[in-house]
């Protein structure tokens, strides 16, 4: 491949999809999204192949970046990440850096510090310590965490369905919507629908609409379990901050957070009362220009 001296490729590699953004100084070389299918970010090498693909498959024909960086979705540790850092660097001959998805969110902003919150299927927050030591939190998965995010959302509401059972409670709006979405006869059943999921936070995290419908339809469990999502995504913030995160700027992304209004308030408002200092932020850009902002860092 031709070499160039400031061609930068950032790679966005999601849940679902794959965003690359190439840019040889200010112009545009390439726009780039394709299913992320075979993104294996626990095998270095295998994902090294396929970024490696991904980069000769969007640039033009005897293009060479000089930079890469990569946002990759389930790089969960700095090891991993770094394990799949050098064996894209060996491939492609260039300086790579890879982080996990969430910390292409500030960097996109145009921010140096913050706090990157995603509330999609499952919840996580990322920052780094003054000394550029990343933290994570949350990000757990469906059965065990992911409060917040439209898959623990969803667990929550049963949870809460069922307490109400067992208050000897009518089902109400929560708990007609739940058993309609998930196409059981009653309460109780939705333990092994729910039990029964293949992919866990996929199959829950798509009934999450349930939950914001019915509390719309007035539905106080339903609200209450929303409030608490909210909470819930607040206090991944101030677990940061207590470890000496900078939380001033809280750049927050996800479908269902920024899709919802109610959890979104209820995240600012639970984050106001904690944090009165920390701003949340809407993302309002592709997180892929954080992964571009971060390859120009590293030329």
């Amino acid at each position: 491949m031709q070499d160039s001296t400031s061609l930068v490729v950032g790679i966005d590699v999601g849940g679902t999809k794959a965003h690359l953004r190439a840019l040889d100084g200010g112009k545009s070389v390439a726009d780039h999204v394709r299913p992320s299918s075979g993104w294996r970010p626990h095998d270095p090498a295998a994902a090294a192949d396929w970024l490696t693909a991904l980069i000769h498959e969007a640039l033009p024909h005897g293009a060479r970046p000089s930079a890469v960086a990569v946002g990759g979705h389930a790089c969960e540790t700095p090891r991993q990440c770094e394990y799949i850092r050098a064996a894209l660097h060996e491939q492609v001959g260039v300086p790579a850096l890879v982080v996990g998805d969430a910390e292409l969110l500030v960097p996109a902003t145009g921010l140096d510090k913050g706090v990157g919150l995603v509330a999609g299927t499952g919840s996580v927050a990322v920052g780094r310590l003054c000394d550029g030591t990343p933290v994570q939190v949350g990000g757990w998965g469906a059965v065990l965490g992911d409060e917040g995010g439209s898959a623990g959302l969803v667990r929550e509401a049963a949870r809460a369905a069922w307490a109400a059972h067992d208050r000897g409670e009518p089902p109400d709006e929560l708990a007609l919507r739940l058993i309609a979405a998930f196409g059981v006869s009653e309460v109780p059943a939705l333990g092994a629908a729910l039990e029964s999921a293949a992919d866990v936070s996929a199959e829950w995290g798509r009934h999450a609409p349930a939950v914001f419908a019915a509390a719309e339809a007035g539905s106080h469990l339903a609200r209450e379990v929303i409030a608490a999502g909210g909470r819930s995504l607040a206090s991944l913030v101030v677990r940061l901050a207590e470890r000496g995160v900078p939380v001033d700027d809280v750049v927050v992304a996800g479908s269902t957070v920024l899709a919802q209004p109610a959890l979104y308030g209820a995240f600012a408002a639970s984050l106001q009362a904690l944090l009165p200092g920390a701003r949340p932020r809407p993302l309002s850009v592709a997180p892929v220009d954080g992964a571009v902002a971060l390859a120009r860092s590293i030329l």
